[in-house]
């Protein structure tokens, strides 16, 4: 954000909206894509390698000098590494350069040593750029630029290998090694001020549909829930309700998974609001937006139980143990992620957003499915009807063994074997007791798909990808993108 604010400074032009990747080539390398707000700079996503900068260069080039010595690299002392830093400089303005040795003669060092010391460090590099961009959500044709900073910013080819990973040359900032600082101090003295207002813009439509389905489906399956239950003995003192109590488990379900999906722009608009130190990091912003997604759908799930019970004016107690105990697993879960975000641990590859967005095709099957059920549950069976009636019921139990599947598996193939034997039995056993079992069944099933990619993307990467880490700086005004 300091090298942003300075790239500004200096008069680069970058309009609001536009967004860009900073690559600090110091030591290690990190690698930052921004966005430039209504207010200043945000963060969208951050990859770091540690063993991608100075350090490995200098290490690939004193193994260069030393092989055939009897010289090893473990004693050679801090001076030695001071040299080896003073040689590694100067190539890069001198084709040769003389480097001496304790207890040896002194070596000449050449540019091709150096450019073959700095080749794994400045492909490396360019392989950052490219997934902390797609962490980010963003393609390279969405970059405004890409700029260099830090002290191996001058590193050879780093510009040229970097242009052909990405299509993008790029920006070689001036006195690279003290632009950071320098952006730092112009913040800091123009932070002094009042508070501007910020935008929180609208998340994308792909993040949109992520949101939007399971919250209609939610909507949808309540709403027809409470409107086709069967009410015996309305007008007596003792009276009981038949309600699809596996429709209306997949209502609190979706709820919270469309709250979840969300949780990113929560997060953002929370920090917007009420900026908080908890809020002033990328993963800070995360975890909060993912605690209120909790909250929020939980809530939900609780307002359609009490709902519920005083529509029926019956005791809420066991529309609650309806709404709440199947989502409560996939709410710890949901709260170990925040935990992970707070602590900078990791995150996963393509964003927060992207890991918190529910399998939509498994939702949309389910949801119809679990609509045809309760259809063919409680439709007045004229004779003309039955069977079309009895139809929409099988075909509502094999759309919903369909979703459960899609929920617990990812590869085509697995979904493909094991779609055929489940959808089978679920369209066999429709009826009023069996949807029950859909109902927590489907809770199981998305509970399971989000241990597994708690595990597979957080917990245990199945990648070597670099962990995304949270810029500790104030990130200033974040936005929707995880």
């Amino acid at each position: 954000m300091a090298v942003a604010e300075h790239l500004l400074a200096t008069g680069v032009q970058l309009r609001v909206g536009t967004f860009i990747v900073v690559c600090d080539v110091g030591l290690g390398a990190e690698v930052t894509v921004l966005r430039r707000g209504a207010a200043g700079f945000e963060v969208l996503a951050t990859l770091s390698d540690p063993a991608a900068g100075g350090n490995a260069v200098d290490l690939g080039l004193t193994a260069a000098l030393t092989a055939g010595r009897d010289l090893p690299l473990d004693a050679m002392g801090d001076w030695a590494a001071e040299t080896i830093r003073t040689a590694k400089k100067t190539l890069g303005t001198h084709p040769a350069v003389a480097v001496p040795l304790a207890g040896q003669a002194p070596v000449i060092a050449t540019s091709s040593m150096l450019d073959q010391a700095a080749q794994p460090v400045v492909r490396r590099v360019a392989e950052l750029v490219g997934k902390t961009t797609a962490a980010a959500e963003l393609s390279v044709s969405d970059l405004a630029g890409i700029y260099c900073v830090g002290g191996s910013a001058h590193l050879p080819h780093l510009a040229t290998v970097v242009a052909e990973h990405t299509g993008i040359v790029p920006t070689v900032v001036s006195d690279p090694e003290f632009v950071a600082a320098r952006g730092a101090a112009d913040a800091g003295a123009a932070g002094i001020g009042p508070p501007v207002a910020v935008e929180v813009p609208v998340p994308p439509v792909r993040r949109a549909v992520a949101i939007a389905v399971p919250g209609f489906a939610s909507l949808a399956l309540i709403g027809q829930c409470l409107l086709t239950a069967e009410r015996n003995g309305a007008f007596t003192v003792h009276y009981w309700v038949r309600l699809n109590w596996g429709e209306f488990t997949m209502a609190a379900v979706f709820a919270l998974l469309a709250c979840l999906g969300a949780g990113t722009v929560l997060g953002s608009l929370i920090a917007t609001r009420s900026p908080t130190p908890s809020t002033r990091t990328e993963g800070g912003k995360v975890s909060v937006g993912i605690l209120a997604a909790v909250s929020l759908g939980t809530a939900i799930a609780g307002l359609y139980a009490v709902v519920a019970s005083q529509y029926f004016g019956l005791p809420v107690g066991r529309f609650l143990g309806w709404a709440l105990w199947p989502i409560t697993p996939l709410a710890v879960i949901a709260v170990a992620m925040a935990v992970v975000a707070a602590r900078q641990w990791r995150a996963p590859h393509g964003g927060w957003s992207a890991l918190l967005a529910a399998p939509t095709g498994s939702i949309f099957a389910a949801a119809l499915g679990m609509g045809l059920i309760q259809y063919s549950l409680t439709a007045d069976r004229w004779p003309e009807l039955v069977l079309w009636i009895e139809i929409a019921g099988r075909v509502g139990g094999l759309l919903l063994g369909v979703g459960i599947v899609m929920a617990l598996v990812t590869p085509l193939m697995f979904r493909l074997i094991l779609s055929a034997p489940i959808a089978v039995i679920s369209a066999a056993i429709v009826s009023g007791q069996a949807s029950r079992i859909f109902g927590v069944s489907y809770a199981v099933a998305v509970t399971g798909w989000w241990a597994a990619r708690l595990w597979t993307r957080i917990i245990r990467p199945a990648t070597n990808d670099p962990a995304v880490v949270a810029p500790t700086a104030d990130a200033g005004p974040p936005s929707g993108g995880g």
